[in-house]
């Protein structure tokens, strides 16, 4: 009988574990930083408000921010929807998915409750974002054509993976926490319609999935051996795809690192929007005056207009600060009269700006059929001017991806701003980034610290 695709990818992690290289565990250490901060931000918003009171039950898990322990589950679900919920997390260019807002929480939790040394958690964070970011290979924008959340369905997955990774399951119990996990996945994207908030949790629901999956396979429960490719396996519900090639996924597995290539966020909203700010921001920069704008047409991608451009008066008008982060019209005027689109610029005030809303409805967008979206993101702005001179800037790469990646100090930067924003004193969030700096070195993983 040949081996699944989910037995080869235990073979590689399972079977031939070995130390994390230095460019992976690098990842780790930033990934750790940036949803600390992430949830320190997002700490006092209303959506983890109503997620914590939702969902809180005690145990010894830290839930970042905030006072006292939870079980495994609740810090899991907390802490991956306060990672996401501002959209300013880790991305992938190839997906796009947020695996670090998955796997970081879902590991965390683990570890705390578990004893586990942070050598074993960062093992576990480094298969779960692989995992992920490889699952991206085989089905590229089919799964967010079918109406599903790649980061959520996927996450599950990645959950099941690295948790199982961690806690040393056998091969067998590896193979089936993923098939369990499978039966777990879940996440619509219909958020978009109207800015609900459905997509914030979506990191955290996968991690506490991941968790439960492990932990029952770990327990001998069973799950399908062909999660993947099986007739009724996952890209064919999750994808409407059959007879998929898996020959990507499994290129070089457990020898390269596709996921040390993530990408950390400049700016608070959706990934795709990031090139299109910079370009318009870069115009400003050059002299452009917004007063002398008429209109501004942008070429994109296919695979992205449903998203982020369409229906498209919605995306002129977003009906508040959530849905905007999905609008590249409005990624645009904020940046261009606001030079940035940072969390404070998708607050109530700035969304609802006459001028601001002026200047979105000028933004319109034709599709690039050569737009190398998903493996690449882009950029691109013709401004017509009063005068009918037209300004054009483009922007082949992500800023903070593979191309221009965020150096250490910016991350660190990032952290603290958002400390900040989550009203933690200087001293707390300096105190917290030096452990969360030298937490590779501890025996026990220990965050206690990061609570309150």
């Amino acid at each position: 009988m040949p081996l699944s695709v989910s037995e080869q990818l235990a073979h590689a992690f399972v079977d031939n574990q070995r130390a994390l290289n230095p460019a992976m565990q690098n990842m780790c250490d930033a990934l750790l930083i940036d949803v600390a901060g992430l949830c320190v931000a997002a700490r006092h918003t209303d959506y983890v408000a109503a997620t914590y009171r939702g969902s809180i039950e005690t145990g010894p898990c830290t839930v970042i921010g905030h006072a006292g322990g939870a079980n495994v589950a609740s810090a899991a679900l907390i802490n991956g929807t306060a990672t996401h919920g501002e959209d300013y997390d880790d991305t992938y260019e190839g997906g796009p998915i947020h695996a670090g807002a998955v796997v970081v929480p879902a590991l965390l939790a683990t570890a705390e409750m578990h004893h586990l040394s942070a050598q074993q958690m960062f093992w576990g964070v480094a298969v779960g974002a692989e995992v992920m970011c490889r699952m991206c290979d085989v089905a590229p924008k089919l799964v967010h054509k079918a109406g599903f959340h790649p980061t959520a369905v996927f996450g599950a997955i990645g959950a099941a993976a690295g948790v199982s990774s961690a806690l040393g399951l056998s091969a067998t119990q590896w193979v089936n926490a993923l098939g369990i996990a499978g039966s777990m996945a879940s996440g619509i994207i219909e958020y978009l319609a109207e800015g609900s908030w459905t997509k914030r949790m979506h990191p955290g629901w996968a991690a506490q999935a991941g968790y439960r999956a492990a932990r029952m396979a770990q327990e001998g429960f069973t799950g399908p051996r062909t999660l993947f490719e099986g007739e009724h396996g996952f890209f064919h519900a999750f994808a409407n795809s059959d007879g998929c090639s898996f020959g990507g996924m499994l290129a070089h597995v457990g020898e390269q690192w596709i996921s040390a290539e993530m990408a950390f966020k400049p700016y608070a909203c959706g990934t795709m929007a990031h090139p299109y700010i910079d370009c318009a921001r870069k115009l400003v920069h050059e002299g452009l005056k917004v007063e002398d704008v008429v209109s501004i047409r942008c070429k994109t991608a296919e695979g992205i207009v449903h998203r982020l451009w369409e229906p498209l008066s919605n995306k002129q008008n977003p009906p508040n600060g959530y849905a905007a982060k999905f609008s590249v019209p409005y990624a645009i005027a904020v940046g261009m009269l606001r030079d940035d689109a940072g969390l404070n610029d998708y607050e109530p005030e700035v969304v609802m700006d006459p001028a601001v809303r002026a200047l979105a409805a000028k933004v319109s967008y034709e599709i690039d059929p050569l737009n190398p979206y998903p493996k690449q993101f882009t950029g691109h702005l013709a401004v017509t001017l009063k005068s009918g001179e037209v300004l054009e800037a483009q922007q082949g790469f992500f800023r903070g991806g593979r191309d221009a990646p965020m150096a250490r100090a910016d991350l660190e930067k990032k952290f603290l701003a958002n400390c900040e924003y989550g009203h933690w004193s200087t001293s707390k969030a300096q105190s917290a980034l030096q452990l969360l700096s030298n937490l590779n070195q501890q025996s026990v993983v220990r965050v206690e610290s990061l609570r309150g």
